[in-house]
């Protein structure tokens, strides 16, 4: 077996085509764990906003809340139902909400759909994971105040602390608090007061959407059947977790796109790791020759240079995750467009076990193959010709 210190050795010696090597593998790396990590990020959010006790209500035959409509005279038979949850103050967690998608300008000038949510107080936010006001307070109902997520805060003009944010020509909200939901989808949300969203919009008598909590698993199954059943309400009722589960689209496309970007970078990683490797071969046809002399099998010098180009792009592949993995530590947040409601959705870099294992396959992949030819080439030298080359 060749010693690898003899490959160490030469990728020293060679180390511009060595840290060029490594540098073109480190970024593909880095760029395919990017598009990895954002999928899983918003894949985490979808699933942290599902409670194992939650339902939510649509009306019968809607997929999600952009097409459902509920009548507020049947809404309000809903919180007469056995098995839902009480909050401290003995209220039924039953939260009426209707949502709003205007296109609202961005702080960098270009424009994009916005969630507004009208929601009940002090339901809605206990609905929620881990919400709290981080930033001033909670808005009071009926005088045009709204609470924004914190990355809507940053992107949108109008949504900080203190400013007006415009979502329509005659519709505006004072920015009373900004909040944060625990990562959960919430957090590419503004929240205002159902009423006044309903006047705003011209929607009053009718609801997007019904939030409740069961008091268990087995009174959630017994509400989801009645809501479905029950020939009054004509509804559907969702667990939560089944919901944001279903509308992971965007994440799939994510996939896909990672998927391709992986593919397409990797060949051509392989070219520069080939390469590296062809012309190692030709610089070292004398050293080969040598060590077929020196008793050497083909299969050790086979090992050997494939072993190389292992190592090169295990680094290279090391130094990709690297780079991208303070981007995770530090949370730092993209903007996306969600395909069921065409708005904004923000989501945070994460690096998992998932994108770790696309990293170490993509790597080890560009190794063998970029190695393979050179290694072959380098085997199937003539010893006595490599021994005379100068």
């Amino acid at each position: 077996m060749v010693p690898l210190k003899y490959n160490v050795r030469n990728m020293r010696v060679r180390w511009v085509t060595t840290a060029l090597t490594i540098g073109c593998t480190a970024l593909i790396v880095a760029s395919t764990c990017l598009v990895f990590s954002m999928a899983a990020g918003l894949k985490r959010s979808l699933r942290l906003s599902g409670d194992p006790l939650d339902l939510l209500v649509l009306r019968a035959g809607s997929s999600n809340e952009t097409n459902s409509g509920i009548s507020l005279d049947t809404a309000r038979s809903i919180p007469t139902l056995d098995g839902i949850a009480t909050d401290a103050e003995g209220n039924k967690l039953v939260a009426f909400e209707l949502l709003n998608i205007p296109t609202v300008l961005r702080r960098d000038g270009n424009r994009a759909n916005l969630i507004v949510r009208g929601v009940d107080l002090p339901t809605s936010p206990a609905l929620r994971p881990d919400f709290q006001i981080i930033e001033g307070q909670m808005f009071e109902p009926g005088l045009g105040q709204c609470v924004v997520a914190r990355n809507i805060a940053r992107g949108f003009q109008g949504a900080g602390l203190g400013e007006t944010l415009v979502v329509g020509e005659k519709e505006s909200y004072k920015v009373v608090g900004i909040f944060t939901a625990g990562g959960s989808s919430a957090e590419s949300e503004v929240w205002v007061d159902r009423r006044d969203l309903e006047k705003n919009i011209s929607r009053e008598g009718s609801i997007t959407s019904a939030q409740l909590r069961a008091t268990s698993l087995e009174t959630l199954n017994q509400l989801k059947s009645t809501l479905d059943d029950d020939a009054r309400f004509k509804l559907k009722a969702w667990p939560e977790r089944d919901f944001y589960e279903a509308q992971t689209r965007s994440s799939l496309f994510l996939l896909v796109f990672g998927a391709l970007i992986a593919v397409f970078l990797s060949v051509g990683a392989m070219f520069a790791a080939a390469n590296t490797m062809f012309a190692a071969v030709k610089n070292r046809t004398r050293e080969i020759g040598t060590m077929r002399a020196l008793g050497f099998s083909r299969g050790d010098v086979l090992i050997s240079f494939l072993g190389e180009s292992l190592l090169l792009c295990a680094l290279g592949g090391l130094l990709g995750v690297l780079l991208v993995m303070p981007l995770s530590w530090f949370g730092l947040s993209f903007d996306l467009v969600s395909f069921d409601t065409f708005a904004e959705v923000t989501g945070a870099l994460r690096i998992d076990g998932v994108v770790i294992v696309i990293a170490l396959v993509m790597t080890i992949a560009m190794g063998l193959f970029g190695g393979l030819f050179p290694a072959l080439r380098a085997v199937r030298l003539d010893v006595v010709r490599s021994l005379r080359e100068v």
